[in-house]
């Protein structure tokens, strides 16, 4: 799959998120290795710690569906940002727990434009090893 179509569905999987404090949408679509796309959203609670962002949510979607560690091609991740938007830390760790530190990562800003990293660049200093 183009990293133009997974960014789309990423962006257009904004919509579905439950952000009623922040008023700040992120969607982010995974792509399997089956070629199977699973989109998240960010998910607020009153109790910010109890929320989970959309990188999250779209793995432990996935985990829930069968899917395992290997299983991931990609992710895009989108929100309504001028700069490129990446995920949070907690986001870049649960990502090492599951996702080849060379997995493409690709961020979008309020222009469209794509900026594609690696797991590896986001993350040079994971509590694992980032081998897999």
């Amino acid at each position: 799959m183009e990293k133009e179509r997974l960014m789309e569905s990423a962006r257009n999987s904004k919509s579905a998120a439950y952000v009623p404090y922040s008023k700040f949408p992120v969607g982010a679509a995974l792509l399997l290795q089956d070629g199977t796309v699973i989109n998240g959203v960010n998910v607020e609670n009153v109790s910010f710690g109890a929320t989970n962002c959309a990188e999250r949510t779209a793995i432990f979607t996935a985990i829930t569906k069968g899917y395992r560690k290997g299983d991931f091609q990609a992710i895009a991740i989108a929100g309504d940002t001028e700069d490129f938007l990446p995920p949070c830390s907690i986001c870049r760790q649960v990502m090492a727990e599951f996702c080849s530190p060379g997995m493409p990562v690709y961020l979008t800003n309020e222009s469209n434009d794509i900026l594609e990293l690696t797991l590896r660049d986001l993350l040079p200093y994971a509590f694992t090893d980032l081998e897999m």
